[in-house]
């Protein structure tokens, strides 16, 4: 829907000041020169564009780790869940050098996430005789929230429940008005 104070016969419309908004010309021939250029201004436009979405990413990339941290207990393990994700068949060095723990954090954190399930582990093929290391790889996200989802249920329809609950009834027999479900997309195609 246009601006109220759009006008489609203007050859220009209006632009109204507003000084968080930086409006540069591009109407001049684009050139490679000194500072000022058309060519300096739209890359710095672009690089201030691309500095602006990394803070985003990161942004949300921390607020996913929050929410990881929330189901998986602690942010450590969180961090390795997500790096994990994004990187399968680590090896715990791998992991301690992509999330910046230490290495023996890691490896506790990884024996527990494999002993709960979060996490899976083989060993990795190597041509060569010696040691080879467990290669790790987490849980679909669907999965990671279907071991949680009857424990969040359960604690939903006790708030719903409260006032029954306080008012001494009989908490045998409740109601469960919440009931969560999670699906895998890939499973329902």
């Amino acid at each position: 829907m246009p601006p109220e104070d759009f006008d489609p016969t203007d050859d220009e419309p209006e632009v109204k000041d507003d000084p968080d908004l930086e409006m540069e010309e591009f109407d001049e021939p684009v050139v490679d020169g000194a500072d000022g250029s058309p060519t300096a201004k739209a890359k710095a436009a672009r690089e201030r564009l691309e500095a602006e979405a990394d803070r985003a990413v990161e942004g949300f990339d921390e607020n996913v780790v929050d929410l990881l941290a929330w189901l998986l207990d602690t942010e450590t393990r969180a961090r390795i869940y997500v790096y994990l994700r994004q990187h399968p068949a680590s090896t715990s060095e791998e992991v301690a050098d992509g999330t910046g723990l230490y290495p023996s954090t890691v490896r506790e954190a990884l024996a527990e996430l494999h002993d709960e399930g979060t996490v899976t582990r083989g060993k990795r093929e190597s041509a060569g005789a010696g040691n080879n290391p467990y290669e790790y790889e987490a849980i679909a996200p669907s999965e990671l929230v279907n071991g949680v989802v009857d424990q969040v249920q359960n604690q939903l329809n006790t708030v719903f429940n409260l006032d029954r609950r306080l008012g001494g009834a009989d908490v045998a027999g409740d109601d469960s008005p919440v009931t969560i479900t999670v699906e895998d997309e890939s499973q329902t195609e």
